[in-house]
């Protein structure tokens, strides 16, 4: 079993944060993609229904959470026929750091009728292996177009140009593996990155996280790519797609605050010696 994972769990079951859950911004903080999925892990422990879609996850990210325990609360708000609802806070020190909402749909028919798509298609990198299928690994960068650029060097695609990420995610939990819904939380929290990354760095910190599914990941691996970055005065609203093996299956937005005094530049940090970008730098922007 890996111990690739953002947390172990003690005896009362809080989240006991590990290194791979150190934020870029700072080493007494945890990244986003482990507070998100806490939330998402403790919501599907408690509330998900095989029957159902996980369809929806908002975590507000409002309050630092600091390289500490972490307790989620969580409260069913809803247990309809065909829609249900749950709530949970994140909290430390007695205080709520960041709160959740999580909506599941009922699967049924698909209806009548042929709606417009958009007919883009997104692939895993060519390189990305199917046979690896460990917390961590096929790792690749992309950015550019028509045509998709990959390498495993996170510095590379430091640029002004659309970018990609693909990786099987790591765990939430030791000894624990992802299920595709957490997988697909942990991912989609790099929508901030891919969105917010430009030629100079990422400047903008996200203050939430939704993520929408019309259906989970089915390969281990899995990718995201930039749809639009928009800002203005320090404000910023990024939404990417989310894909895996087989084709688009949802999406992720959020918005962003700048945090330009704390610039991140994914160059220099390679400049400076430190081992190249890679996996662990962009799970814990």
């Amino acid at each position: 079993m890996s111990e690739r994972a953002f947390f172990t769990l003690d005896d009362s079951g809080a989240y006991l944060p590990t290194r791979y859950a150190r934020s870029a911004w700072s080493d007494r903080m945890v990244n986003g993609p482990a507070v998100v999925v806490a939330a998402a892990r403790s919501l599907e422990h408690e509330f998900g229904a095989e029957e159902f879609q996980p369809a929806r996850l908002t975590v507000d990210l409002f309050a630092p959470v600091r390289n500490e325990p972490l307790v989620v609360q969580t409260e069913e708000i809803r247990s309809g026929n065909r829609i249900r609802v749950a709530d949970a806070r994140l909290i430390q020190g007695g205080k709520a750091v960041a709160r959740a909402t999580f909506v599941q749909l009922r699967r049924g028919e698909q209806p009548p009728g042929t709606v417009w798509r958009s007919g883009r298609e997104l692939a895993a990198p060519a390189d990305a292996d199917p046979g690896e299928t460990g917390p961590g690994t096929n790792v690749f960068f992309g950015s550019g177009e028509p045509g998709p650029s990959w390498d495993r060097d996170m510095g590379v695609h430091q640029n002004d140009q659309r970018k990609r990420f693909w990786i099987h995610p790591l765990d939430v939990v030791e000894g624990e593996p992802a299920s595709p819904f957490q997988r697909a939380v942990i991912v989609s929290e790099s929508t901030s990155l891919m969105t917010h990354w430009g030629d100079e760095g990422i400047g903008f910190i996200n203050a939430d996280l939704t993520v929408a599914l019309a259906r989970l990941p089915r390969s281990g691996d899995i990718g995201i790519e930039a749809d639009e970055h928009v800002s203005a005065d320090g404000v910023a609203v990024g939404t990417a797609s989310l894909f895996d093996r087989d084709g688009i299956f949802g999406t992720g937005t959020v918005v962003a605050v700048s945090n330009a005094g704390r610039q991140i530049d994914f160059t220099r940090r390679r400049a400076d010696g430190n081992d190249r970008p890679g996996s662990d730098e962009a799970t814990r922007v």
